[in-house]
């Protein structure tokens, strides 16, 4: 067992009412751990929670902007699905998926297993979910009237790779924390995500970035990123696991993909500097060495730490380049504010280098920024700057003190000392 996960089992074993949902032995709704239960595991998964039994869907942080209220990030989502699957809230946990398997299976112009960006914050099978397209129902995308128009976000209709990856580890989370026709169900919506990744495969290494546009005018991605890479490592791992017993010949295909993907990870890195880059540029060959991100470096650490001889020395280079007060910015650049999902990834890190002390300044630090409610915003004040634009258009990537539900997901992977990375468990 993993050393950071022994403190949260020793709590999970003492709610035997959780195991009664895993086991899908006919619990009664009043056994559902609430999320006030769950708080008392972490206050950050108790919010996520509390979202759930809100939105009873998706789910979607409040940052301000009427434009982008009800936007569910899939990625935020599938962090949400996994951090909740650690702290017992499998009730909670489904809600997420079965949104998730219902946005796959009703798009209004795919059926190749692909997943948008975004979606609209609530439960899709609900009137305000839906609409009829062809005589077919199909999920709504997110979006705002503007002029009498109904106007789409060029990011949340696009599919990102890295994005599909965190799906495919949700969805594998979900599967082996549910009874048997929810597992099924899980396993053959991850492995349909899985089958439209392999379709990125670039023949000069790793998997490119996905798609972006509208629906039949998409356009392919061609650039290719460290991070979606290193999710996608883990993503087919955790699947080609899963999915063993049964189909060992589809596990193999898939333990091949991750190894591909590993590989381009594995030549992204800088031994002089001793750190990742952040992938290509738009020819998918060409290293980008103009910005260095964090999570290209925290998260190599988690999902590749028995493969990485120098985990300190990568550690040293996010401290030296990323330090801001006490916590992280999201690139080495400017230094203009603290990154807060980064922070808390950086927190897990130290666990796993065994930096306890360190471990506890950040937890400390991520305390600072939580909110009474147990989410914490996406950045420590508005405007911290990635050193991107978002995709698909021209407008710069920037993280605001607004409440996040990614973020919020890291700091309850930290709380309870959890690598989501880690899926040897």
């Amino acid at each position: 067992m993993n050393q950071i996960m022994k403190p949260i089992k020793k709590v999970l074993c003492k709610c035997l009412v959780l195991m009664l949902i895993l086991s899908g032995c006919g619990t009664k709704e009043s056994d559902i751990p609430t999320a006030s239960d769950i708080s008392q595991i972490s206050t950050a998964a108790g919010f996520l929670a509390a979202k759930v039994e809100e939105d009873e869907g998706f789910i979607a942080g409040k940052d301000g902007n009427n434009k982008t209220q009800n936007y569910a990030y899939l990625y935020d989502n599938a962090v949400a699905v996994i951090a909740l699957s650690h702290a017992g809230a499998y009730w909670h946990m489904q809600m997420i998926a079965d949104a998730i398997v219902f946005a796959q299976n009703h798009d209004r112009a795919f059926n190749d297993g692909r997943l948008r960006n975004a979606y609209i914050s609530g439960n899709p099978k609900s009137d305000s979910g839906w609409s009829i397209i062809a005589g077919e129902v199909t999920i709504r995308l997110p979006g705002f009237w503007k002029d009498g128009k109904w106007q789409e976000d060029a990011y949340a209709v696009s599919t990102s790779s890295g994005n599909m990856a965190w799906v495919i580890l949700a969805l594998c989370t979900a599967a082996k924390n549910s009874p048997s026709e929810k597992a099924l169900e899980y396993t053959e919506a991850a492995v349909k995500a899985a089958d439209f990744v392999l379709t990125l495969k670039s023949d000069t290494g790793g998997f490119t970035a996905g798609y972006k546009g509208w629906d039949d005018n998409q356009e392919k991605v061609n650039y290719k990123s460290t991070e979606h890479n290193i999710d996608l490592i883990c993503a087919f791992r955790a699947l080609a696991s899963l999915i063993y017993e049964d189909n060992p010949t589809k596990a193999k295909e898939y333990q091949s993909a991750a190894n591909h993907a590993e590989e381009f990870v594995f030549s992204m890195y800088d031994d002089e500097l001793k750190c990742f880059y952040t992938g290509t540029e738009a020819d998918g060959e060409t290293i980008s060495e103009g910005v260095i991100p964090l999570d290209t470096n925290s998260l190599a650490i988690m999902a590749l730490n028995d493969k990485i001889d120098n985990a300190y020395d990568i550690i040293s280079y996010v401290e030296d380049m990323m330090t801001v007060g006490d916590g992280f910015d999201f690139s080495a650049g400017d230094l203009d504010g603290i990154w807060n999902e980064g922070t808390a990834q950086m927190a897990i890190c130290y666990l796993i280098v065994n930096a306890d002390e360190k471990y506890d300044a950040i937890i400390d630090y991520l305390k600072t920024q939580e909110y009474k409610d147990g989410s914490i915003p996406a950045a420590d004040r508005d405007g911290v700057s990635t050193g991107f634009v978002v995709s698909g258009s021209n407008v710069l990537w920037e993280y605001n003190n607004t409440q996040s539900i990614g973020a919020t997901g890291w700091y309850a992977f930290a709380q309870m000392k959890i690598n989501p990375l880690d899926i040897g468990e």
